[in-house]
């Protein structure tokens, strides 16, 4: 009917200001400060670059597909003018299906927040709220107002998101890297949430080692960062550790790091020149920083160098939580530590896992002594790829009891706290509980062919000799970048039967841990087998003047 078209006709004219503002939308700006090759929405083109362009490779922006009616950037090409110019439109686009977004007054859909994940302490307060067959996801308020007004930065982004640089007073905070070849250059950007850690050569001179900015403190925590990008809200980069290395590569850390270190020339020695930097940033779950420290080495130059290198890192850590190091990203990577840990417990689901205290499957560690009873506690990581045995020798008297001889054993070989679960990537996350494959623990006794045992330990007694774990893998994903998946675990204790040995007698028994890695990934089948047979003639000229 009509009164219903213009009542659509109306609501759609009275829609909210858009929360997004598309003319400031460029999904091909790749490259900070620099003009992207075809990209007719990039700010840092000018009308220069734009007349070398060709085409445009993103012609039209928009915002969120399923809104009934919101604004569309259009770019193209003039290429009848002289020189050729870019052309920009920004229009109304009305979307013609019947269910459709009328307002995006959901503040809370704008951001991904992270979940609060179930604890023994929390876990009766959150049965209470979402237990039931329905809850209420509603915000505290709707807001219908349509005449009410965007704040004068409502367009504007009010977090850090993954690899926007980041930014400070004046312009970014750098990470020097090489770039072309291996000198420095001080126009990196560090992107939030991205783990960085170069290495690049700096050109010195030693005479002049003061008036060189990259070669003192202040270059790097002078200037103040931005909480949330385009804001006035400033963190400071505090020292957090001074570590002063000599020439002979001897390292100190300084007690005090409350007084700046600047480089000078001492004795024909630039001293107090940064030889590294580690920034390391602490941020909030909505993607603001709160805090942000440096850790630098500095260093004695000779008046013989010409050039040194630095190294510079990168690393970020959500408040309240604890770093938890990866081993790839996300398959494992060759030589990294395989990740365990344990499911806890009190919990009527498995809802997450905790890591042991190293986050790490460890197996026996050979000492010198090669002693079991004094190997106990030592512990070697587990590293994917990398097939390990190791091993110590048991020396059996009369006096020995069984069953403490054989919780030892059991300690030496297993640790004092065998994980019960292996990370399936290197970067699964706790929470993530289908991404952890269960450790299988399987026994197996062999009846010894000596008598090796005294007979205060009963007739016969079971001891456990060795432990063999046996990783299987696979190639996940791509065959282009296949990543490392571990899919299967098996843990097997063997142990021996150990009769009586006369009285004033001793034995040796070798004792012996090992992990073997098996890639188990199918053979990639060429796709040509799928293809149908197709029975026809052809021509007898087909292929001329091939033969």
């Amino acid at each position: 009917p009509a009164d219903t078209l213009d009542a659509a006709q109306a609501r759609v004219r009275s829609a909210p200001a858009p929360v997004t503002d598309v003319a400031r939308l460029c999904v091909c700006d790749l490259l900070v400060a620099q003009c992207d090759v075809n990209c007719c929405c990039d700010p840092d083109c000018s009308a220069e670059d734009f007349s070398l362009f060709t085409t445009c490779s993103v012609p039209v922006v928009t915002g969120d597909s399923q809104l009934c009616s919101q604004k569309a950037a259009v770019y193209s090409l003039d290429v009848e003018a002289n020189p050729p110019e870019r052309i920009f439109k920004l229009i109304d686009q009305v979307n013609p299906s019947i269910f459709c977004i009328h307002a995006t007054n959901y503040e809370q859909a704008l951001y991904l927040k992270s979940p609060e994940i179930p604890t023994p302490e929390n876990f009766d307060q959150l049965l209470d709220k979402f237990g039931g067959a329905t809850f209420s996801a509603e915000p505290d308020s709707w807001n219908l107002d349509t005449d009410a007004q965007n704040p004068p930065d409502a367009n504007e982004t009010s977090r850090y998101e993954y690899g926007v640089p980041v930014q400070t007073e004046d312009a970014f905070l750098r990470l020097p890297s090489p770039v072309v070849s291996s000198w420095c250059s001080d126009a990196n950007p560090a992107g939030f949430l991205v783990n960085q850690a170069t290495k690049c050569i700096r050109s010195v001179s030693v005479e002049k080692c003061d008036s060189i900015q990259a070669l003192s403190m202040l270059f790097y925590i002078n200037s103040s960062i931005l909480a949330v990008p385009k804001s006035s809200q400033m963190v400071n980069i505090t020292v957090q550790s001074i570590v002063v290395q000599s020439l002979n590569g001897m390292r100190t850390l300084l007690s005090s790091s409350d007084v700046l270190r600047l480089p000078m020339v001492l004795d024909e020695l630039c001293i107090n020149a940064v030889f590294g930097v580690n920034y390391h940033i602490t941020h909030t779950d909505t993607g603001e920083i709160i805090e942000a420290a440096a850790a630098f080495v500095l260093g004695a130059i000779s008046k013989e160098a010409l050039s040194i290198e630095q190294s510079f890192e990168i690393s970020f850590t959500q408040e309240n939580t604890q770093p938890v190091p990866l081993s790839g990203n996300p398959g494992y990577v060759v030589g990294l530590p395989v990740r365990a840990g344990f499911q806890p417990q009190g919990y009527p689901f498995p809802a997450a896992f905790l890591s042991n205290k190293h986050s790490q499957l460890t197996i026996l560690q050979s000492t010198s002594t090669q002693d079991c009873l004094t190997a106990q506690g030592a512990r070697a990581p587990v590293l994917f790829g990398y097939n390990m045995i190791s091993g110590c020798k048991l020396r059996i008297t009369a006096a020995m009891k069984c069953q403490p001889l054989a919780q030892t054993l059991l300690d030496v070989l297993k640790g004092q706290s065998f994980p019960e679960y292996v990370a399936s990537f290197g970067n699964s996350q706790a929470q993530d509980v289908l991404d952890w494959v269960p450790i299988i623990q399987l026994h197996i006794s062999e009846q010894a062919d000596n008598d090796i045992i005294s007979h205060t330990l009963q007739s016969s007694c079971q001891i456990p000799v060795s432990l063999a774990i046996e990783v299987k893998w696979t190639k996940y994903g791509s065959l282009v970048n296949p990543q490392a998946r571990i899919v299967n675990v098996t843990a097997t204790i063997t142990s021996t039967t150990l009769k009586q040995l006369p009285s004033g007698r001793e034995k040796i028994i070798p004792i012996t841990s090992s992990v073997v890695f098996t890639d188990i990934s199918s053979p990639a089948e060429p796709s040509y087998k799928a293809w149908p047979t197709i029975n026809i003639k052809l021509p007898f000229d087909f292929f001329y003047p091939f033969v």
